[in-house]
């Protein structure tokens, strides 16, 4: 047997959105998505320390010697902003409504020339009392080139639900 999908969308246009993120309608419990890598540089360190003002001496000298930390160390919240504007761009890209909880742990550095990728796991999905959307808690794992998990995060959030009407026919 041969099912066709139809789908109706409250839309003017018949053409499909490129970088449409998923509703909370296409998600479940167990689903696993990775991202693409990224490749902190020098520009993206010195970007973010001058718009946040994070100016202390382990991001701002290059010579700084903790005795920790070797290399060029960025602040876990730049890795943090980077992850989630991989995920915006891919995942909830005009879907994403809210971002309502983070819970993070930083496990180890991450420095300037490492590259990061992200695994979410969708962990709960709860349909919202008003309808539409859903309330979708996920854990992200970041993972450095070397594959060791530098961070982790719980987050939820507000997704949209789908608008379109969805009617599965047999041929």
């Amino acid at each position: 047997m041969i099912y066709i999908i139809y789908f109706t969308r409250k839309m003017e246009s018949t053409t499909i959105r490129l970088g449409q993120g998923y509703y909370w309608q296409d998600l479940e419990v167990g689903q696993r998505f990775t991202t693409f890598s990224r490749t902190i540089t020098e520009s993206d360190l010195v970007q973010f320390i001058n718009v946040t003002g994070m100016l202390e001496a382990i991001f701002i000298d290059a010579d700084f010697e903790s005795g920790v930390i070797t290399g060029r160390p960025v602040p876990a919240a730049l890795t943090y902003t980077i992850i989630e504007g991989l995920i915006l761009q891919s995942m909830i890209q005009g879907t994403g409504l809210a971002s309502l909880e983070v819970h993070q742990v930083v496990k180890k550095p991450v420095r300037v020339n490492d590259s990061i990728s992200a695994t979410i796991s969708i962990k709960s999905l709860r349909e919202t009392s008003s309808g539409g959307k859903a309330v979708v808690v996920s854990e992200v794992d970041v993972m450095n080139q070397h594959g060791e998990c530098v961070m982790t995060y719980t987050v939820t959030r507000l997704l949209a639900g789908r608008t379109e009407v969805v009617q599965v026919g047999a041929v």
